[in-house]
Protein backbone atom coordinates (compact mmCIF):
# COMPACT_ATOMS: atom_id res chain seq x y z
CA UNK A 1 0.00 0.00 0.00
CA UNK A 2 1.34 3.48 -0.90
CA UNK A 3 2.44 5.72 2.15
CA UNK A 4 -0.78 7.85 1.66
CA UNK A 5 -2.89 5.40 1.31
CA UNK A 6 -1.67 4.21 4.67
CA UNK A 7 -1.79 7.16 6.25
CA UNK A 8 -5.01 7.96 5.51
CA UNK A 9 -6.26 5.04 7.29
CA UNK A 10 -4.61 5.53 10.41
CA UNK A 11 -6.44 9.03 11.00
CA UNK A 12 -9.59 7.97 9.32
CA UNK A 13 -9.39 5.28 12.37
CA UNK A 14 -7.96 8.04 14.97
CA UNK A 15 -10.91 10.21 14.05
CA UNK A 16 -13.55 8.36 14.98
CA UNK A 17 -11.81 7.96 18.69
CA UNK A 18 -11.35 12.00 19.02
CA UNK A 19 -14.08 13.76 17.20
CA UNK A 20 -13.27 17.02 15.59
CA UNK A 21 -9.53 17.40 16.34
CA UNK A 22 -8.36 16.33 12.77
CA UNK A 23 -5.30 18.86 13.21
CA UNK A 24 -4.59 17.70 16.40
CA UNK A 25 -4.34 13.85 15.76
CA UNK A 26 -2.15 14.83 12.47
CA UNK A 27 0.33 16.82 14.88
CA UNK A 28 0.69 13.82 16.89
CA UNK A 29 1.07 11.42 13.98
CA UNK A 30 3.72 13.84 12.65
CA UNK A 31 5.58 13.52 15.50
CA UNK A 32 5.68 9.89 15.72
CA UNK A 33 6.24 9.75 11.83
CA UNK A 34 9.12 11.95 12.53
CA UNK A 35 10.41 9.59 15.48
CA UNK A 36 9.71 12.02 18.18
CA UNK A 37 8.37 11.78 21.79
CA UNK A 38 5.00 13.70 22.76
CA UNK A 39 3.48 15.57 25.20
CA UNK A 40 -0.14 16.13 25.42
CA UNK A 41 -1.21 18.83 28.20
CA UNK A 42 -4.71 19.28 29.33
CA UNK A 43 -7.12 19.13 31.66
CA UNK A 44 -8.36 15.67 32.38
CA UNK A 45 -11.25 14.06 30.57
CA UNK A 46 -10.54 15.38 27.03
CA UNK A 47 -9.29 12.14 25.42
CA UNK A 48 -5.28 12.34 26.29
CA UNK A 49 -4.94 8.89 27.39
CA UNK A 50 -7.90 7.39 25.00
CA UNK A 51 -5.75 9.38 21.99
CA UNK A 52 -2.41 7.29 23.24
CA UNK A 53 -4.42 4.08 23.02
CA UNK A 54 -6.17 4.58 20.17
CA UNK A 55 -2.11 5.05 18.22
CA UNK A 56 -0.79 2.18 19.76
CA UNK A 57 -3.54 0.10 18.76
CA UNK A 58 -4.27 1.73 14.94
CA UNK A 59 0.03 1.54 14.41
CA UNK A 60 0.30 -1.88 15.47
CA UNK A 61 2.97 -1.16 18.32
CA UNK A 62 3.10 -3.47 21.69
CA UNK A 63 2.47 -0.88 24.26
CA UNK A 64 2.61 0.43 28.27
CA UNK A 65 1.17 2.63 30.16
CA UNK A 66 2.86 3.96 33.17
CA UNK A 67 0.67 5.79 35.63
CA UNK A 68 2.97 8.65 37.43
CA UNK A 69 1.96 9.32 41.29
CA UNK A 70 3.98 11.09 43.82
CA UNK A 71 5.54 7.29 45.03
CA UNK A 72 6.38 6.24 41.95
CA UNK A 73 10.23 5.12 41.63
CA UNK A 74 12.59 5.12 38.91
CA UNK A 75 12.86 1.35 39.44
CA UNK A 76 8.73 1.43 38.61
CA UNK A 77 9.57 2.24 34.96
CA UNK A 78 12.91 0.97 33.76
CA UNK A 79 12.67 -2.97 35.88
CA UNK A 80 15.12 -3.76 39.00
CA UNK A 81 17.38 -6.93 39.38
CA UNK A 82 15.14 -9.64 41.34
CA UNK A 83 16.77 -12.37 43.96
CA UNK A 84 16.17 -15.99 43.14
CA UNK A 85 16.09 -18.00 46.41
CA UNK A 86 16.35 -21.08 43.92
CA UNK A 87 18.85 -20.24 41.55
CA UNK A 88 20.96 -18.54 44.53
CA UNK A 89 21.07 -15.43 40.90
CA UNK A 90 19.70 -12.04 40.24
CA UNK A 91 17.31 -11.84 37.35
CA UNK A 92 16.74 -8.57 35.62
CA UNK A 93 12.93 -7.54 35.87
CA UNK A 94 12.49 -5.92 32.76
CA UNK A 95 10.36 -2.75 33.70
CA UNK A 96 7.13 -1.14 31.32
CA UNK A 97 9.45 1.04 29.42
CA UNK A 98 10.61 -2.04 27.10
CA UNK A 99 7.67 -1.56 24.71
CA UNK A 100 7.56 0.47 21.43
CA UNK A 101 5.12 3.15 22.55
CA UNK A 102 4.79 3.95 26.25
CA UNK A 103 2.47 6.03 27.63
CA UNK A 104 3.99 8.13 30.56
CA UNK A 105 0.30 9.16 32.11
CA UNK A 106 0.13 12.10 34.32
CA UNK A 107 3.83 12.92 34.37
CA UNK A 108 3.74 15.79 36.11
CA UNK A 109 2.31 14.30 39.19
CA UNK A 110 5.16 12.26 39.82
CA UNK A 111 8.98 13.77 41.36
CA UNK A 112 11.63 14.78 39.48
CA UNK A 113 13.55 11.48 40.53
CA UNK A 114 10.78 9.43 38.88
CA UNK A 115 10.60 11.47 35.75
CA UNK A 116 14.30 11.77 35.10
CA UNK A 117 13.88 7.49 34.90
CA UNK A 118 12.63 8.72 31.51
CA UNK A 119 15.88 10.46 30.00
CA UNK A 120 18.25 8.07 28.98
CA UNK A 121 15.36 6.23 27.11
CA UNK A 122 14.26 9.19 25.21
CA UNK A 123 17.51 10.56 24.17
CA UNK A 124 19.63 7.32 23.63
CA UNK A 125 17.04 4.84 23.13
CA UNK A 126 18.41 2.88 25.77
CA UNK A 127 18.47 2.02 29.45
CA UNK A 128 21.11 1.11 31.94
CA UNK A 129 20.61 -1.05 34.92
CA UNK A 130 22.87 -2.20 37.10
CA UNK A 131 25.81 -1.33 34.89
CA UNK A 132 24.44 -3.08 31.90
CA UNK A 133 22.90 -1.24 28.77
CA UNK A 134 19.77 -2.38 27.15
CA UNK A 135 18.58 -1.10 23.45
CA UNK A 136 14.86 -0.37 23.31
CA UNK A 137 12.92 -2.04 20.78
CA UNK A 138 11.99 0.09 17.45
CA UNK A 139 10.31 1.73 17.05
CA UNK A 140 10.45 3.82 20.17
CA UNK A 141 8.05 6.40 21.36
CA UNK A 142 7.01 7.98 24.35
CA UNK A 143 3.61 9.40 25.14
CA UNK A 144 3.43 11.49 28.16
CA UNK A 145 -0.02 13.46 29.27
CA UNK A 146 0.28 16.38 31.52
CA UNK A 147 -2.10 18.42 33.68
CA UNK A 148 -2.50 21.79 34.03
CA UNK A 149 0.44 23.35 36.44
CA UNK A 150 -2.19 24.61 38.15
CA UNK A 151 -3.62 21.71 39.39
CA UNK A 152 -2.70 20.32 42.83
CA UNK A 153 -0.33 17.60 43.23
CA UNK A 154 1.63 18.07 39.70
CA UNK A 155 5.25 18.92 39.49
CA UNK A 156 7.00 21.19 36.83
CA UNK A 157 8.58 19.44 34.45
CA UNK A 158 12.36 20.65 34.04
CA UNK A 159 13.66 22.23 30.92
CA UNK A 160 16.13 19.38 29.85
CA UNK A 161 12.75 17.20 30.15
CA UNK A 162 10.92 19.54 28.49
CA UNK A 163 13.54 19.41 25.53
CA UNK A 164 13.21 15.73 25.31
CA UNK A 165 9.60 15.96 23.88
CA UNK A 166 9.40 16.93 19.82
CA UNK A 167 6.39 18.64 20.29
CA UNK A 168 3.53 19.61 22.75
CA UNK A 169 0.06 18.89 21.90
CA UNK A 170 -3.38 20.03 23.59
CA UNK A 171 -6.93 18.73 23.04
CA UNK A 172 -8.79 21.47 23.43
CA UNK A 173 -12.85 20.89 24.68
CA UNK A 174 -15.21 19.83 21.82
CA UNK A 175 -17.32 21.84 20.02
CA UNK A 176 -21.83 21.22 21.42
CA UNK A 177 -21.97 19.36 18.27
CA UNK A 178 -19.33 17.18 18.75
CA UNK A 179 -19.95 16.54 22.35
CA UNK A 180 -23.60 15.73 21.82
CA UNK A 181 -22.77 12.83 19.60
CA UNK A 182 -20.30 11.57 22.23
CA UNK A 183 -23.05 11.23 24.57
CA UNK A 184 -25.14 9.72 22.10
CA UNK A 185 -22.07 7.11 20.85
CA UNK A 186 -20.51 3.93 22.06
CA UNK A 187 -18.64 4.43 24.86
CA UNK A 188 -14.89 5.22 22.75
CA UNK A 189 -13.26 2.18 25.54
CA UNK A 190 -15.58 -0.13 23.05
CA UNK A 191 -15.07 1.91 20.19
CA UNK A 192 -11.36 0.99 20.26
CA UNK A 193 -11.95 -2.74 21.10
CA UNK A 194 -13.70 -3.11 17.62
CA UNK A 195 -10.29 -1.35 15.46
CA UNK A 196 -7.82 -3.07 13.96
CA UNK A 197 -4.24 -2.34 13.39
CA UNK A 198 -4.09 -0.68 10.57
CA UNK A 199 -0.65 -0.29 9.73
CA UNK A 200 2.27 -2.73 11.66
CA UNK A 201 5.52 -1.72 13.51
CA UNK A 202 7.47 -1.92 10.07
CA UNK A 203 5.42 -0.43 7.91
CA UNK A 204 5.59 2.63 10.54
CA UNK A 205 9.51 2.75 10.27
CA UNK A 206 9.35 2.45 6.63
CA UNK A 207 7.10 5.57 6.90
CA UNK A 208 9.59 7.07 9.41
CA UNK A 209 12.44 6.38 6.51
CA UNK A 210 9.76 7.87 4.00
CA UNK A 211 9.96 11.20 5.92
CA UNK A 212 13.65 11.95 5.45
CA UNK A 213 13.16 11.46 1.30
CA UNK A 214 10.69 14.38 1.74
CA UNK A 215 12.82 17.32 0.01
CA UNK A 216 13.86 20.71 2.11
CA UNK A 217 15.01 23.71 -0.11
CA UNK A 218 17.87 26.01 0.46
CA UNK A 219 15.60 28.78 0.59
CA UNK A 220 12.89 26.81 2.90
CA UNK A 221 16.14 26.11 5.71
CA UNK A 222 16.55 30.12 5.55
CA UNK A 223 13.08 30.36 6.82
CA UNK A 224 13.38 27.92 9.29
CA UNK A 225 17.15 29.73 10.51
CA UNK A 226 15.36 32.97 10.87
CA UNK A 227 12.55 31.61 12.68
CA UNK A 228 15.55 30.02 15.15
CA UNK A 229 17.44 33.24 14.96
CA UNK A 230 14.54 35.36 16.21
CA UNK A 231 13.89 33.22 19.36
CA UNK A 232 17.09 33.85 20.18
CA UNK A 233 16.41 37.53 20.75
CA UNK A 234 15.11 36.90 24.20
CA UNK A 235 16.48 34.76 26.79
CA UNK A 236 15.45 30.63 26.57
CA UNK A 237 15.73 30.97 22.94
CA UNK A 238 15.42 27.98 20.81
CA UNK A 239 18.71 25.17 20.61
CA UNK A 240 20.39 23.20 17.68
CA UNK A 241 17.89 20.22 18.80
CA UNK A 242 14.91 22.46 18.36
CA UNK A 243 15.54 23.65 15.10
CA UNK A 244 16.68 19.81 13.82
CA UNK A 245 13.15 18.57 15.12
CA UNK A 246 11.31 21.73 13.31
CA UNK A 247 12.62 20.35 9.95
CA UNK A 248 11.72 16.81 10.82
CA UNK A 249 8.65 17.43 12.16
CA UNK A 250 7.89 19.32 9.06
CA UNK A 251 9.08 17.05 6.72
CA UNK A 252 6.24 14.47 8.34
CA UNK A 253 3.66 16.85 8.27
CA UNK A 254 4.35 17.50 4.47
CA UNK A 255 4.49 13.15 3.98
CA UNK A 256 1.28 13.79 6.12
CA UNK A 257 -0.03 16.15 3.30
CA UNK A 258 0.78 14.26 0.69
CA UNK A 259 3.72 16.24 -0.78
CA UNK A 260 7.16 15.90 -1.16
CA UNK A 261 9.07 18.30 -0.60
CA UNK A 262 8.33 21.09 2.87
CA UNK A 263 6.90 24.33 2.29
CA UNK A 264 6.69 27.12 4.42
CA UNK A 265 3.08 26.37 5.46
CA UNK A 266 4.30 22.95 6.86
CA UNK A 267 6.55 24.75 8.97
CA UNK A 268 3.98 27.35 10.72
CA UNK A 269 1.54 24.32 10.65
CA UNK A 270 4.12 22.24 13.12
CA UNK A 271 6.07 25.53 14.97
CA UNK A 272 3.72 26.13 17.55
CA UNK A 273 3.66 22.53 18.81
CA UNK A 274 7.45 22.28 18.60
CA UNK A 275 8.57 25.44 20.02
CA UNK A 276 6.38 26.62 22.58
CA UNK A 277 6.79 24.40 25.60
CA UNK A 278 10.77 25.34 24.76
CA UNK A 279 10.18 29.24 24.38
CA UNK A 280 8.58 29.99 28.01
CA UNK A 281 6.43 32.45 26.50
CA UNK A 282 4.99 33.14 30.34
CA UNK A 283 8.74 34.45 30.86
CA UNK A 284 9.39 36.41 27.79
CA UNK A 285 6.33 36.69 25.52
CA UNK A 286 7.49 35.60 23.01
CA UNK A 287 5.23 32.26 20.85
CA UNK A 288 5.56 30.62 17.67
CA UNK A 289 2.41 32.73 16.68
CA UNK A 290 4.28 35.65 16.91
CA UNK A 291 7.44 34.27 15.51
CA UNK A 292 5.52 33.88 12.29
CA UNK A 293 4.27 37.53 12.24
CA UNK A 294 7.60 39.02 12.75
CA UNK A 295 9.38 36.99 10.92
CA UNK A 296 9.09 37.05 6.90
CA UNK A 297 9.19 34.12 4.54
CA UNK A 298 11.93 34.58 2.32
Amino acid sequence: MKPGALIDSILTQLNQILLGKDYQIRLCLTCVLARGHLLIEDIPGVGKTTLAHGLAQTLGLSFQRIQFTSDLLPADVLGMSIFERDTGQFRLQRGPIFSQLVLADEINRASPKAQSALLEAMEEHQVTLDGQTMQLPEPFCVIATQNPQDQVGTFPLPESQLDRFLMRVELGYPTPGEERELLCGMDRRDLMATFSNKISAEDLITLQTKVQEIHVAGALLDYVQALIARSRQVNHGLSPRAAIGLVRAARAYALIEGRDAVMPEHVQAVLASVADHRLHPDKNGLTAARLIETVPIP
